[in-house]
């Protein structure tokens, strides 16, 4: 079978290789992957420093849909034949988070493979209204918009989201939202993709090249009350925006590092408002299961933009460093 891989940290230096299929072992399903969606966190890994202190060679990502095609001896969750997706963070079931947390293509191996064998515990069924390359991308980004405005977030219809940017995790949230009757205002500055985010049922949009303090927009918006659930994904100064367009008793989901992993913000508007700060880290495999019925209930089409075969990986990631509309999608087998 071919994968890729890495021998040493870096993107120039990723490899597509033939190796053997890996026979499942006890407890273990082997998967023939049909489909693995890509996020942000893989260019952190590949450009920065989130290799370094891994095992080599590494497989990278970490979201994947297939079927399972053997079962090792104990197996008891999954069948031949089964659609299943992998579990982000393999070894959190429900409740707070482990320590130390494992996810896939990290600190436990990554899918981009033709076949990979795992535990059946880091495996879900996958949805049954959608393909594998829709499927394929709801554990990582879809699960995280979930577990922000659904599992801990506890979002009710009528309630105002504030997502920032077009990418997979937030226009999850404008489909999420807009089904379970929310109102979603999204930023981006980019008018097209605007335009296009309305059409999935964001209610306004903000372009911030017009409104660098978009919080001012959000009150006019919500006639001053602001936003129930901010989704923060760009982090670094962003945090203090989101602070100010926050309402009385709202959410902030902190997120994403597209501005770094240091963030300042403005104590007060935070206690006046008794606001919540929330670190989301993706979600686990219960939430995931849920993500999956409200799907098949809500007829959730996910995002993607663009397809590639298996052998140009290294494109898709160029396509990622240029920002897609949602997600992008390696089509490991036809």
């Amino acid at each position: 079978m071919k994968r890729w891989q890495l021998r040493q940290p870096g993107r120039a230096h990723l490899e597509l290789v033939d190796v053997a299929i890996p026979k499942p072992g006890p407890g273990e399903v082997l998967v023939r992957v049909s489909a693995v969606s890509l996020n942000y966190r893989e260019k952190l890994f590949l450009d920065g420093s989130g290799y370094l202190d891994m095992p080599l060679p590494l497989v990278p990502t970490s979201d994947m849909a297939g079927e399972v095609v053997a079962t090792g001896t104990g197996v008891r969750r999954f069948k031949e034949g089964a659609r299943v997706i992998a579990n982000f963070q393999t070894d959190w079931v429900e409740g707070p988070p482990p320590r130390p947390m494992r996810s896939l293509g990290g600190n436990a191996p990554g899918v981009l493979a033709e076949y990979v064998a795992m535990p059946e515990s880091w495996l879900v069924a996958s949805p049954t209204t959608l393909d594998d390359v829709r499927a394929s991308t709801l554990p990582c980004a879809g699960l995280t918009a979930w577990t922000a405005l659904l599992e801990l977030g506890g979002l009710r219809p009528g309630q105002t989201v504030v997502t920032q940017g077009t990418g997979g995790v937030s226009l999850f949230a404008v489909q999420l939202a807009s089904a379970m009757g929310a109102r979603v205002i999204v930023l981006s500055g980019d008018e097209g993709k605007l335009s296009r985010a309305r059409e999935l049922g964001a209610a306004h949009g903000i372009h911030r090249g017009h409104a660098p303090d978009w919080a001012k927009v959000v009150l006019e918006l919500t006639e001053g009350q602001g936003a129930d659930h901010i989704l923060e994904l760009v982090g670094g100064d962003n945090l203090a925006r989101s602070v100010n367009a926050l309402a009385p008793g709202g959410r902030i989901s902190l997120i994403g590092v597209l501005e770094g992993f240091e963030a300042r913000l403005p104590v007060f508007p935070l206690l006046q408002t008794q606001g919540h700060l929330q670190g989301i880290f993706v979600g686990h495999r219960r939430g995931l299961e849920n993500l999956v019925r409200a799907v098949d209930q809500l007829a959730i089409e996910p995002v993607v933009d663009a397809i590639y075969p298996l052998a140009e990986f290294p494109k898709a990631l160029e396509h990622l460093d240029r920002g897609p509309f949602g997600k992008l999608v390696i089509r490991v087998r036809p």
